[in-house]
């Protein structure tokens, strides 16, 4: 029931709007601006909507009309510690991340059974939009039945998984899944699902508001592009969000990224993200908004823009967010949304001051500049994609990556090693994998359609992709394959290699497959440090092959050039990708296509109707998925032999759960280097048979070729706790000097950290982690905080944090804390054997300090650390032991 003093401020905030003859109503934030004595008129765009936001939640408990306040009068020089409270209108969610988000859920309902309560409070509040696209796998490539081998497999090995997802579609209202064989989850979003001003019929009138989504993915800011404003959460944040929860969050500061000037005709879009990502990592945006403006704004189009917005992750930010202007309503127009919803995002955009006024440029916290015609074609690696790599310049910089990255002696930088059946000795820098994958790209038409020429050009000249490259080309949605086949480029392509694959993340996520078996034998025999290029976003170190080691970001074109020259040991300018008909050496310039080439091909096939007949007419999955039978019902029908569902842990007590007043006499499992990743951390890729994940699955009777991956996995908590810390390439400093999921034991022995951490459990001895900084950089990863809970871990200690992995900390009840400035593991000459006690918990303040005695031997030491629990409301979740037990008490109330 709204009270008197909300119907009082709603009629002096809500405005009409009419568009076409209809009607609609809309919280106007001007209005209340002057109402205030407030000027937003030149604030930046995401500030307006996160007023607008508030202000339409005025009713809720978590929003106050200080709150509103102080977003109205946002302050570019000054930074704000106060929290407000984010009430996205939807959640957005990949598979590999909504299994144990549905299995939260699930198990929540039982907990609320349990307890004498309506089960049916535990249901998603908003809407919820599942696409399941990260558990097709390359396992086969090169072939026309690849696609159809692939996604069988995928079925085969997922089944259970996805008879759960269709359970959870029938069993919870507002979720919806979207099948496999779709397409890339933020493509889908993008072209489909976003809507950027939302319709809602609320007490009988239809109200405009701006459409933002929160997501398990960290590259949900791909939908920044459309102006949607969004951005990646954990799980367990996600799953608050959908129960009523609002998102806390501190009152961001905004960098304005300017773009002037034309790219040159040799660049792509994935050229300028790149550059983009150097620069704005360079500049230090971590959990701060950027905005992109200026006078070239209009020359990119909506795919370049989700390209940039898509890698927010990789420069750091919160989002990339871009205006509301013509190139956006034309996107709409294509991608087949109605007539009567652009002009309603046009209409409402102007009234509220979202819509591109380039006479006005808005006031930011700081701004960068790059002018378009400085870029030049780059890639990014070999382990990290802000480290932008001119294209001339890659060969050196994979060769002085081999001693300060890989650590291949100077006398070993000329090995090589036999391919059986390949008239081919492998060296360093050989290409092994090649792919055209990952939301990043293949989103974008234009880069598309340039690789697609080239391939054709290449083939019809006779030139072919090396023997020793595996080629993938994994699009992110049933648009793009029709687009490509309409315009005769898919059989370019697969001349190539590059056969459809599946409609997933696959290379980008980890799913590359194995490399052929000789391949991989020679790498191995060679001790070789091969190359991925992977039009993709994450080439992390061990991401994306076990036994590949070096991966470079680059466009769709490159990829497809590198496929061709088969090595990184390679200059474009000067060595030819092969002889043509002619006789004659083919150099990258012959086959690279004009832009008038690529624009003449995308506006004769790239049209509405391809994505009105996929979306509109629903002609999504395939017969495989409308096969499976799945369970009805409120409640989940768990099985007690399942390796893939398992009801999770963390609800048996949640009444009674709570964080502790103190740590005390905690053990150190490991110290964790600076840039320590999501997939270092939380399980990622292929389970090795010998690990504690791989032991477990035998136990239950699995065979090694069916443990499947990590990912498909995580809606077991055994398989995920024992693959916690396991990543192969992970360096923890009390591993005695070896590299994997390693530490030491309660004893003093070397073993893998899921056993140190049960004897430690054992025990009773609680644990904390070390590190340095920025940890728990890369994707978005729930296992990468729920996993250490469930290891014992009860604090993290580290120089920084990234934010979404901060924020899964505080929601599963794992205390987040920082070294101040001057201190480190290093200058404390911290070496793990100390014991770690931090009292005083219950009067912990956000963004306070804290007192931790560390005791080596006899001696005992205090510190100060600064606490990374940012608002009064994150103190209430860590406080009851997690955010999902906060809500289930709340329910309970």
């Amino acid at each position: 029931m709204i009270s008197e003093q909300d119907a009082l401020f709603r009629g002096m905030t809500m405005a009409k709007l009419e568009v076409n003859g209809k009607q609609y109503r809309f919280f106007d934030i001007n209005e209340y601006a002057r109402g205030k004595g407030s000027d937003i008129d030149s604030l930046p765009v995401s500030i307006k909507i996160l007023l607008e936001n508030l202000l339409r939640h005025r009713d809720s408990a978590a929003v106050s009309d200080d709150d509103i306040q102080a977003v109205a009068q946002w302050d570019p020089s000054s930074l704000s510690q106060k929290d407000i409270a984010f009430h996205p209108a939807r959640v957005l969610m990949q598979d590999f991340t909504g299994a144990p988000a549905v299995a939260d859920l699930a198990a929540m309902r039982d907990a609320i059974e349990a307890s004498g309560g309506d089960v049916h409070k535990v249901n998603p509040l908003i809407p919820v939009d599942l696409v399941v696209d990260h558990s097709v796998m390359v396992d086969r490539w090169g072939s026309c039945d690849a696609y159809k081998e692939n996604v069988d497999l995928e079925f085969h090995r997922n089944a259970e998984r996805y008879r759960f997802f269709k359970w959870a579609s029938s069993s919870f209202d507002n979720f919806t899944v979207i099948p496999p064989e779709t397409g890339i989850v933020h493509q889908v979003n993008l072209e489909y699902l976003a809507r950027t001003v939302r319709i809602e019929e609320k007490d009988g009138e239809e109200v405009l508001y701006p459409d933002t989504c929160i997501g398990t993915d960290s590259h949900t800011t791909m939908i920044n592009g459309l102006s949607v404003l969004g951005w990646g959460v954990g799980g367990i944040e996600a799953e608050a969000a959908m129960l009523g929860q609002p998102v806390s969050m501190l009152i961001p500061e905004v960098i304005g990224f300017r773009f002037s000037g034309k790219l040159p005709e040799s660049c792509t879009a994935t050229d300028l993200v790149l550059t983009a990502v150097h620069m704005l990592r360079k500049k230090g945006v971590v959990g701060k908004f950027v905005e992109f403006y200026g006078p070239a704004l209009s020359s990119l189009s909506l795919a370049d823009r989700a390209t940039i917005a898509n890698m927010a992750p990789e420069y750091g930010a919160t989002c990339g967010m871009f205006p509301i202007d013509e190139e956006l309503l034309t996107y709409l127009r294509l991608t087949g949304r109605s007539e009567q919803q652009v002009q309603v995002v046009a209409s409402y955009a102007k009234a509220q001051g979202l819509w591109l006024n380039p006479d006005q440029e808005p006031v930011f916290t700081d701004t960068l500049h790059l002018d378009l015609s400085t870029v030049r074609p780059s890639l990014a690696g070999p382990t990290r994609p802000q480290d932008l790599v001119p294209l001339a310049s890659v060969a050196q910089n994979f060769r002085d990556s081999l001693s300060s990255v890989f650590g291949v002696a100077e006398k070993n930088k000329e090995a090589n090693s036999p391919i059986e059946g390949i008239d081919h000795s492998l060296k360093h820098g050989d290409v092994a994998i090649a792919a055209i994958t990952s939301c990043t790209n293949t989103s974008n038409p234009s880069v598309l359609l340039s690789a697609a020429l080239i391939a054709k050009k290449a083939s019809e000249a006779g030139l072919t992709s090396k023997p020793w490259v595996k080629t993938s080309f994994a699009p992110g949605s049933r648009v793009v394959t029709e687009y490509l086949k309409n315009a005769g480029l898919t059989e370019g392509l697969d001349a190539l290699g590059f056969n459809l694959v599946g409609y997933g993340c696959t290379t980008c996520i980890g799913n590359s497959g194995p490399l052929p078996e000789n391949v991989r034998d020679a790498v191995k025999e060679g001790d070789l440090v091969t190359v991925n290029i992977l039009s993709g976003n994450r080439n992390f170190e061990g991401r994306i092959s076990p036994d590949s080691k070096a991966s470079y970001l680059a466009s769709p074109p490159l990829v497809v050039a590198y496929a061709l020259a088969g090595t990184v040991m390679f200059d474009f300018e000067t060595d030819p990708l092969g002889k043509g008909s002619d006789g004659k050496d083919i150099f990258l310039k012959d086959l690279w296509p004009t832009k008038n080439e690529v624009d003449e091909l995308l506006q004769e096939y790239v049209t509405p109707l391809l994505f009105t007949d996929i979306y509109q007419k629903r002609k999504m999955g395939s017969f495989r998925w409308e096969a499976l039978e799945a369970a009805q019902g409120a409640m989940y029908d768990w099985q007690e032999n399942s390796t893939y569902i398992k009801r999770p842990p963390f609800f048996s007590d949640f009444s009674s759960s709570a964080s502790p007043d103190e740590i005390k006499g905690a053990s150190c499992l490991a110290i964790m280097p600076d840039s320590t990743t999501t997939d270092h951390i939380s399980p990622a890729g292929t389970i090795a048979q010998h690990s504690p994940a791989g032991r477990y699955l035998s136990s239950c009777g699995v065979a090694m070729d069916a443990f499947n991956s990590y990912g498909s996995r995580r809606a077991n908590h055994e398989v995920m706790v024992r693959g916690t810390f396991a990543n192969i390439r992970i360096r923890n400093r009390m591993a005695k000097g070896e590299v994997g999921g390693l530490t030491l034991s309660p004893d003093g022995d070397v073993v893998p950290m899921y056993d140190a951490a049960m004897r430690w459990m054992e025990k009773g001895v609680p644990l904390i982690i070390l590190a340095g900084k920025e940890y728990g950089t890369g994707s978005s990863r729930d296992w990468a905080a729920k996993g250490p809970l469930l290891q014992g871990v009860q604090a993290v200690i580290a120089q920084s944090f990234e934010r979404i992995h901060r924020s899964n900390l505080v929601g599963m009840g794992i205390l987040p804390l920082e070294f101040l400035e001057g201190d480190d593991v290093d200058s404390l000459a911290l070496d793990g054997s100390e014991t770690f006690s931090i009292p005083s918990l219950d009067t912990l303040v956000p963004q306070g300090k804290l007192t931790v005695l560390i005791k080596k031997g006899d001696e005992i030491r205090e510190i100060q650390v600064r606490i990374r629990i940012d608002t009064a409301l994150e103190k209430e979740y860590w406080r009851s032991g997690g955010i999902l037990n906060y809500v289930l008490k709340s329910m309970m109330k």
